[in-house]
């Protein structure tokens, strides 16, 4: 049975899943393929970095000015808008005429995320029935990091495997975000806004309240009585999310310059790992709780990141694997931990701005440090770079450890 407004919800929240997971792929999708494009334009590592970067400054802009658009306009157009960029981001790559449209692709990627962020979680959780709610807010995890992890291993086996390396990853994405559509379409709006109200004054089941349509974006705001929370739990974040940039952005480089590794497909392994890492730490972050998953997350990171700044001394693949892994589950600790410990630090009033002001943090770790890694490069090369990366992280890390087990957050 369809699933349609007021219908059948049983399948409602896994569906909203697999759109999150479709959407999420998008924006890793050219990770892999960022050598291919440096040799066919001549750009430098530094410029790959810049492009990767312009992502984030999409997701940023999106989160300061539209993080609670779905709160108004309902959950299911605003999906809709996110396919859609995503939609025109893979035919600025499929169609790119030099690094200005693989800039405009990077940005229309990050106003997609900055979307899917929010509203394709609140959607899965929306959907979930009474005792669902744990496997929802699993399943909305899951599709977040499995999606961004999926999107390098997608694009990497196509481009290593066929003919068409820098087209048909792109083609097949557009292909699953038309599938996506027709599921978005299909799960129940969970928002009562005054185009989904029936004619009777009621609403579907499962619908939320109605949302005053003048009501604006939430401002960021970090009030006074969170500041002792928020800081090193957003300074946790921001370390975690520069380990994801990292790999994101410039591991495939490391693996083919530093470690002589030119599969395209492992390049997109390598990457897939780390997001494979983050998943299994925010899965068992409810059971260590956020007083013990914070600091140990960190100091997880701490270890992950020696290990991957040991692969590149002794040009290890094995080792970088292995640190990714142990890297992006110290991420996914931390950083599951730090939002809960900043979300139940807020009140209500002020929870949507301070969640916002978290996650800006949490997006300029992913690319201000990322940046730096590439101009690093201009002086160090690679290697000396991600060294000098690696051990600015692992200090930012340790340092925040040790603050939480010292202070640890309080859970509600």
């Amino acid at each position: 049975m369809p699933l349609r407004h007021g219908g059948n919800q049983r399948f409602g929240y896994p569906v909203a899943a697999v759109v999150f997971a479709i959407g999420m792929a998008g924006t890793t999708l050219p990770t892999p393929l960022y050598g291919l494009y440096r040799e066919r334009l001549g750009f430098s590592e530094l410029m790959v970095t810049v492009v990767f970067a312009a992502y984030a400054v999409g997701v940023i802009t999106v989160l300061l000015l539209a993080g609670n658009l779905s709160d108004v306009v309902g959950r299911r157009p605003v999906l809709l808008c996110a396919l859609g960029l995503s939609a025109a981001s893979a035919l600025c790559f499929l169609f790119e005429g030099g690094v200005p449209m693989l800039l405009v692709g990077r940005v229309l990627s990050g106003f997609a995320a900055g979307l899917f962020s929010g509203t394709a979680t609140a959607t899965v959780l929306e959907l979930a029935k009474p005792g669902q709610e744990a496997r929802a807010g699993f399943a909305a995890t899951a599709a977040n990091m499995g999606g961004l992890g999926c999107g390098p291993l997608l694009a990497g086996l196509l481009a290593q495997y066929t003919p068409w390396p820098l087209s048909l990853p792109f083609l097949v994405h557009l292909a699953l975000l038309a599938v996506a559509g027709v599921l978005t379409w299909l799960v129940p709006e969970t928002v009562r806004t005054a185009r989904t109200t029936r004619t009777d004054g009621t609403t579907g089941q499962g619908q939320r309240p109605l949302r005053s349509a003048r009501r604006r974006p939430a401002a960021l705001r970090v009030p006074p009585e969170v500041r002792g929370v928020f800081a090193p739990s957003a300074i946790a974040a921001f370390a975690g999310f520069a380990l994801l940039g990292l790999f994101t952005a410039v591991a495939p480089s490391f693996v083919g310059q530093t470690l002589g590794v030119r599969n395209l497909a492992v390049s997109g392994a390598v990457v897939f790992t780390v997001f494979l890492g983050s998943t299994a730490g925010q899965s068992l972050t409810g059971r260590l709780g956020i007083t013990r998953a914070l600091p140990g997350g960190c100091l997880v990171l701490v270890a992950g990141l020696l290990l991957v700044g040991a692969s590149l001394v002794v040009e290890s693949l094995p080792l970088l694997v292995i640190g990714a892994v142990l890297g992006g589950t110290g991420q996914g600790l931390a950083f599951r931990a730090a939002l809960t410990a900043v979300s139940a630090a807020a009140s209500p009033e002020h929870r949507g701005g301070t969640i916002s002001a978290f996650f800006v943090i949490a997006y300029l770790g992913i690319s201000l440090p990322v940046v730096g890694v590439g101009a690093l490069t201009l002086w160090l090369g690679l290697r000396g770079a991600g060294l000098t990366f690696a051990g600015c992280v692992i200090v930012l890390a340790a340092c925040v450890g040790r603050y939480v087990l010292r202070r640890p957050p309080t859970e509600r």
